[in-house]
This record gives C-alpha cells, structure tokens and sequence, in this order.
C-alpha cells in the first residue's frame, strides 16, 4: 500500500517536473509581440519577431516580451515661450513604436524607461521648434481668409489680418523630424507627433479675457448709443406724427362742430319763424331745467318774462 502511494506521488512529481521543464524550454509569440532572449540578464541572439512557437535554454535564458503595435505618447503641458515673446501653454502627443527590440532593450529596458525617454527627447523638439517662430505661425496652418470677423475690431492691429509662411503643421512635422533622429538609435521610430492643445499661460490668458471683455463693453455701448439715436429719432417722428393727427382730427370737429351748430341755428329759426310762442316756451323750458333743482332758490320780479310762464300755470 504504502509502495502504491509512492509510486504514485513519484510519477506526479515527475509529470510536474516535465510540465515545467517544457514550460522552460518553449515559449509563444503572438502577432502583436516581439522578443528578446537574456541569459543571465544579457541579451543574447537576434531577436524574435516572428509569431509561433520558439524554443529557450530552461533555466537561464529569459523571454522578454515587447509590443510591435503603435503605441502613444500623450505629453504634459509645457510653458513655452514663442519668438515674439508671447508665453504659451502647449499640449503634444505622439505614436510611436519599436523598430529594434534588441537596441530597445539594452537602451531603454522596457515601454516606462522608454516613456521617460520620449518626454525628454519631444518635448526638447517642441521647444526648438517653437520658439523659433512667432505665435501666428505657431497657431495657424494656413492662410485661409478669416470670415465672421466684426467690423469693430481692429483686426490689423490684433495680427489677425498676417499670413503664415510655414504654419503649424510643417511646425509640427520639424518636431517628428528632430525627435525621429535621435530616437532611433534606441530603437523607437517615432511614426507621428501632433499639437493636441494651445493656449496663452495663465496670467497672459487673464489679461486676454479682460482685453476682450473691455472690447466687448466698448462694442455693446456703441450699439446701445446707437440705439438710443434711433430710439430718440423714432420717438421723435411719433410725437410729430401724433401732433399732426390730433391737429386734423381737431380740425375736422371743429369744422363738423360748426356744421352741427349752423344747422342747428338753422332749425331753430325755422322752429321760431313757424311758431314764436311755441319756440319761446320751449327754451324757457331748457332754461328751467338747467338752471332749477331742489336745492337752488330764485328771486324773481313779477314782470320778468322767465316768471310769466310759472305765473300762467296757477291761473
């Protein structure tokens, strides 16, 4: 029983051992993978860069594992000052991918010592470049006409108005081109760099906000001004307006009031002519009516002809 169990942990132990021998001995590289083979810490041999199935001393040699893809670089923003002493903020970023694995290893050892390499080296690039042109080169890429600009702002004076001789993307392409030399001697083609993002530094971007807010106030005025010239002329034109349509409609009342009342006159001399005393009672009577309330008293003489027609109606 006991010579069963033995037996049995001895061919386990065997198998395992098998198992990690071979696991020593082979190694697999996929499409996307390049290798390196180190004994003792050293590479050794040509690199691996076809995908399968390749064989290692066990023990003593390593696989060391490096992408054949395109890979990035984003950088950090970077204070930098243009020719035309305008200090700005520009943000790169970059593709890259290893070319020589072998020289990668044994100069930069892995994709962080690599990183580092390529923030010294671009950035370096970004700041000659840059700094050898001013900021419109640096900002434009052409010199495509400005539409939409408004006709109050000077737009000569602002610079707006220049035009580019080289312009941003050859700016760019110089940056590819002088990192591109000195990195391929660690065995990093640098396949593409672009500028992600610029802006004015901080204190020159405050100092732009209040330049365009006073420019914005100086635009708003000039058109509230203006506003108030046609508001004033507008009203103006309504009280001359009103003052000529109040001044005819008055005329035409008067002119009807004065129809009305000849007509009137008329009607009532036709009435007197027709019947005198008819005409005289009803006017006295016009005249009680509005001339005699409740509360009113009159002293009247006996003789007066506005007493004759009360003192007729008690006979």
């Amino acid at each position: 029983m006991k010579k069963g169990r033995f037996l049995f942990y001895a061919i386990a132990i065997l198998i395992f051992l098998f198992l990690l021998l071979m696991s020593e001995i082979f190694y697999i590289i996929d499409e996307t993978k390049q290798v390196v083979i180190t004994q003792f810490g050293r590479p050794v041999g040509e690199p691996k860069t076809n995908a399968g199935l390749h064989v290692k001393l066990p023990f003593i040699q390593d696989a060391n594992y490096f992408e054949k893809r395109l890979m990035e670089w984003d950088g950090v923003p970077t204070e930098i000052s243009a020719k035309d002493k305008v200090f700005i903020e520009i943000d790169t970023y970059a593709r890259w991918k290893i070319v020589d694995p072998l020289r990668f290893f044994v100069s930069v050892r892995n994709e962080i010592g690599a990183q580092a390499r390529l923030d010294n080296i671009i950035d370096a690039a970004a700041r000659d470049q840059i700094t050898s042109f001013v900021l419109l080169e640096v900002v434009r890429s052409s010199n495509r006409k400005m539409e939409f600009i408004e006709p109050e702002l000077d737009v000569t004076s602002a610079g707006l108005m220049d035009t580019t001789t080289v312009g941003r993307e050859n700016i760019a392409r110089a940056i590819l081109e002088d990192g591109s030399i000195k990195l391929i001697e660690h065995g990093i083609e640098l396949v593409d760099v672009r500028v992600k993002r610029i802006n004015y530094i901080e204190s020159v971007r405050q100092k732009v906000f209040e330049r365009m807010i006073a420019e914005r106030l100086r635009i708003a005025e000039k058109y509230r001004s203006e506003g108030q010239g046609e508001k004033a002329e507008i009203e103006g034109s309504m009280e001359k307006e009103l003052q000529r349509i109040r001044s005819e409609a008055y005329r035409l009342a008067q002119e009807i009031k004065g129809k009305s009342d000849a007509e009137a006159i008329r009607i009532y001399a036709a009435a007197y002519e027709k019947d005198p005393e008819f005409y005289s009672f009803m006017r006295t009577l016009e005249t009680y009516k509005n001339t005699i309330d409740e509360k009113s008293y009159l002293i009247l003489n006996t003789e007066s002809d506005y007493f004759k027609y009360l003192e007729s109606i008690g006979k």
